[in-house]
């Protein structure tokens, strides 16, 4: 039996993930120790989605243990072997705020937990794809530096500018302002890429832009507009930070940035990178947010603003993902904006 072992499995990625290559036939070893509660409290807890993943899948068996363990790490690597096709490393902390907070702690999930990983694949499966959740922040504060046009709603950049239908790979990730988090992730990107080129092994970083679907645990630190749709839900009061509420977002649906992982495990390469995100296809201000939720709901959204934006945060972006599409022209995405919404919604009711 082909296997996946997809870490932070309860997660909003990780989860999608369990799914769909759970329908395309793997058992799926998920890991995850429930961090993201650890991180942002019970609300945030993955412990509900677990529960629906061993209830929902057959050959779905999980692993509550930390990315960190390398005892336990071992264990679960050699006890399958050279069965493990695909490893999904989804685990993570990925909140700027959380970061700044334990730079150490911080450091040692998504740095050093993606060595480890790598590692284990290397020793066990080094045949074995191994995809990678990175970030846009990856890039720091870069893209800010753009010539941006405030208008009504949003922050854009000029037509004529090369970057217009998005930010490509090419984007410096050196002179810029990271946050925490953003290096962590820069170093785990990094290393992912050098698995690959240096061992020859099948690694791949997708750098995201806001992921989102039903299935993720948004909190106020993390978790976009899963976050701003409970607080439209609920009444609960949802804070802009900086920017006049217009900085611009791309919105990528867990399903279709999984599907690109799929599309990635049938052909695979060296190290490569991609951007990963809704593109010109998918993307919204916090002020556009808000108004769609209000459509969605048919409530007043409660929200207030806050003047001091979140250190290293994006005021614009939109990913370019035309390189994916040129290697792998067969993709496509299957959510709208306001399909993305929707789903959140329905999945919250």
């Amino acid at each position: 039996m082909n296997i996946a072992i997809i870490t932070g499995s309860a997660g909003l990625v990780g989860s999608e993930a369990s799914r769909f290559f759970h329908a395309k036939g793997f058992m799926i070893l998920g890991i995850d120790n429930d961090m993201r509660k650890a991180f942002f409290g019970e609300n945030a807890s993955t412990a509900w989605n677990r529960e629906c993943l061993e209830n929902d899948l057959n050959n779905y068996v999980h692993h509550f243990t930390d990315i960190r363990d390398k005892k336990s790490m071992e264990k679960v690597f050699a006890c399958y072997g050279s069965d493990i096709k695909i490893i999904i490393h989804t685990a993570a902390q990925p909140s700027h705020d959380w970061a700044a907070r334990d730079p150490i702690s911080d450091f040692s999930v998504n740095a050093n937990g993606t060595l480890l990983m790598l590692e284990m694949t290397r020793r066990h499966c080094p045949s074995a794809v191994f995809v990678f959740t990175s970030t846009n922040k990856v890039y720091g504060d870069g893209p800010n530096h753009l010539p941006l046009v405030e208008f009504k709603t949003r922050w854009e950049i000029d037509p004529s500018h090369p970057y217009y239908g998005g930010i490509d790979e090419n984007m410096s990730l050196d002179h810029t302002k990271h946050s925490i988090f953003g290096a962590s992730k820069v170093a785990a990107d990094i290393m992912v890429q050098e698995y690959g080129r240096y061992f020859e092994m099948n690694t791949v970083c997708f750098r995201g832009g806001c992921l989102t679907g039903p299935a993720h645990s948004g909190t106020e630190l993390h978790g976009f507009l899963s976050y701003l749709m409970k607080c439209a839900i609920t009444g609960e009061q949802y804070t802009i930070f900086g920017y006049g509420g217009k900085q611009v977002r791309d919105n990528i649906h867990s399903y279709d940035l999984v599907n690109m992982f799929w599309h990635f495990y049938k052909n695979p390469r060296h190290g490569e990178v991609y951007n990963a995100g809704g593109g010109r296809h998918s993307n919204t201000s916090i002020l556009e947010a808000i108004a769609l939720c209000k459509e969605c709901t048919g409530k007043r959204v409660n929200f207030a603003y806050s003047k001091i934006n979140r250190i290293g945060d994006h005021v614009w972006w939109i990913s370019d993902v035309s390189k994916f599409c040129k290697h792998y022209p067969e993709w496509n995405y299957t959510y709208s904006m306001e399909d993305l919404l929707r789903d959140i919604y329905n999945g919250y009711k």
